[in-house]
């Protein structure tokens, strides 16, 4: 067995693609994490361009050089076998949430079908992105509770759906 980035079981996992907008004045910061069906250049680029805005400053690993649009985006790149902080460029956000959603799933659910991983990885983006107020206040469990049942307002979700077996419409979509 090889390390996490490859190796003989990689073509066996799922693969969950991560964005976080750091903090700025008056705005918490919020991450974006979905499921993507694998790791070449144009399906990275694709999910990037959708989520960052033109002219950001994209800040990542050494293996960001693999999808890096320097046309869109200055990009800053920190190489973890020499360090993990240089400067202002740092993925020791992200990391944070990558930590929290591993323990949610071996502490809390223990096992997850692939086929469900992208409900427990929106489980986990809804936690991070509402834990804070915009002054930096705690959320109470209360607010969180309030915005999670906001969102499922006047949708549907069945258990046809939840296993698969039934098309769902954007309509019936529930998401956190």
């Amino acid at each position: 067995m090889q390390g996490k980035r490859g190796g003989s079981d990689a073509g066996n996992k799922t693969i969950v693609m991560g964005i976080l907008e750091r903090a700025s004045e008056g705005k918490p910061k919020r991450v974006r994490a979905s499921i993507v069906s694998d790791r070449k250049k144009v399906t990275m680029q694709s999910e990037i361009a959708a989520h960052v805005e033109d002219g950001s400053i994209v800040y990542s690993d050494e293996f960001g050089d693999m999808w890096r649009m320097d046309d869109k985006y200055a990009h800053e790149m920190v190489n973890h076998l020499k360090s993990y902080v240089d400067g202002n460029c740092h993925t020791n956000g992200i990391e944070n949430f990558w930590s929290l959603l591993k323990r949610q799933i071996g502490g809390t659910y223990i096992s997850v079908e692939p086929f469900h991983l992208f409900r427990y990885v929106d489980e986990q983006a809804f936690r991070y992105n509402n834990r804070r107020h915009s002054d930096g206040e705690l959320k109470t469990d209360y607010e969180r509770f309030k915005a999670a049942l906001s969102q499922v307002v006047g949708k549907r979700l069945t258990y046809q759906a939840l296993i698969g077996k039934e098309a769902q419409t954007a309509s019936e979509e529930a998401t956190f």
